[in-house]
């Protein structure tokens, strides 16, 4: 399969699955009961991550077109994360807790703030460790947040807990935003670790790829 047909079928995937997200959101499948972990958005967010993952083990036409795919525009979108900042108004107002919204907003505003300077100057070989230290990070921060929601809602089951994620417009986050993040950490992982066995001369990348 060519490049273009791999990104029409990726592009057709990515809004099939925004529209499940919203659909799911607005008939409520995504809420858990209080006092439970939010067992369904785990599901809605874990579920696209492993079949990601299993398509790029056994499918080398699918694993080659994404390692083709230009590391700095992949890094920009996490410019987007930027938006955690809405978790800080958030949790101001008591919609949200502390244990969750502090953390994942701080560490999303991070991650958005350095992502143009991490894919302008960064998304090389010859920066490769620290290119890839920032996607790990950019990871632990996604899982943390993911973490401290499923621990809030199980041990302040009375408290102000993430319910508020499990419906519109937040649900998109953990349902969409979330795995489609963590996916592109690992691609640009998946890219500097081929970056080793690249010749020096091609370890620069423009911001926009001819391909």
């Amino acid at each position: 399969m060519k490049a273009q047909s791999y990104t029409r079928l990726t592009s057709g995937i990515l809004a099939v699955w925004f529209a499940f997200a919203l659909t799911g959101a607005a008939f409520g499948i995504f809420k858990a009961p209080a006092g439970r972990p939010p067992v369904p958005i785990a599901l809605a967010a874990s579920i696209p991550l492993a079949v990601f993952l299993i398509w790029f083990a056994v499918s080398k036409g699918f694993r080659d077109f994404l390692l083709g795919l230009n590391p700095r525009v992949i890094t920009l979108v996490h410019s987007w994360r930027l938006v955690g900042y809405a978790f800080l108004v958030l949790y101001t107002y008591g919609i949200l807790p502390g244990m969750f919204a502090l953390p994942a907003a701080w560490g999303d505003i991070f991650i958005g703030a350095t992502a143009p300077l991490v894919a302008l100057k960064l998304a090389d070989r010859k920066h490769l460790k620290i290119f890839a230290l920032w996607q790990i990070l950019g990871m632990i921060d996604l899982l943390n947040a993911v973490a401290m929601a499923a621990t809030t809602a199980v041990i302040r089951p009375n408290g102000i807990g993430p319910d508020a994620m499990a419906v519109l417009p937040l649900s998109v986050i953990p349902t969409f935003g979330v795995p489609v993040f963590l996916i592109l950490h690992l691609i640009s992982l998946a890219q500097a670790w081929r970056w080793k066995e690249l010749p020096s001369s091609e370890g620069r990348f423009p911001l926009v790829s001819a391909a």
